[in-house]
């Protein structure tokens, strides 16, 4: 859920509703900033207004990146959209040509991008691995065709592709 406070577009990160033996009712919620990402607390009473931020999300193909925009595609009309670099800080590593991202618009402007849980991403550069290091957990670190650098195991080879997960930036397995 999106809430507008203050102007700005926040998410409800958790919530806690609380019926006290006397008093009204209040509800306990974490919000965060969508904008700067600051998380704030607070408690709101039963006679408090809050205003809830109509978004719409949708999932586009990534495109291009054409200076410091990054340009999608809804795949049902074929309208295109840009993107600030400041909207995909973080996630601007996993963009390939082709790959789906969910957006979310406020008003028109993107406010959000979420990418899949994982990515099949091509190993561009690679050192060898080294024989006899065979020492369980071994490994090494490789290029990816958009620049990322993750640690693999020693038997990932140049032009293999991996499986890389998006909210933590490391190595799962070896792609099909």
């Amino acid at each position: 859920m999106y809430l507008l406070l203050n102007g700005e577009v926040n998410t409800v990160e958790w919530f806690q509703h609380h019926k006290p033996g006397k008093g009204p009712a209040f509800m306990k919620v974490k919000i965060k900033s969508v904008r700067s990402g600051k998380i704030l607390e607070k408690t709101f009473r039963t006679k408090d207004k809050i205003v809830q931020a109509i978004v719409d999300k949708s999932t586009k193909q990534f495109l291009y990146k054409n200076g410091d925009k990054y340009v999608f595609m809804d795949t049902a009309d074929y309208s295109q959209i840009e993107v600030p670099q400041s909207r995909l800080d973080g996630k601007k590593e996993y963009l390939i040509e082709g790959e789906e991202v969910d957006l979310t618009v406020y008003e028109g402007e993107v406010i959000e991008a979420e990418l899949p849980p994982q990515i099949k991403m091509e190993v561009t550069v690679s050192s060898p691995g080294i024989k006899g290091d065979t020492v369980s957990g071994s490994t090494k670190k490789v290029t990816l065709e958009t620049g990322l650098v993750v640690d693999v195991p020693l038997f990932i080879n140049q032009g293999e592709s991996i499986v890389v997960d998006t909210r933590t930036g490391e190595y799962v397995s070896r792609a099909d």
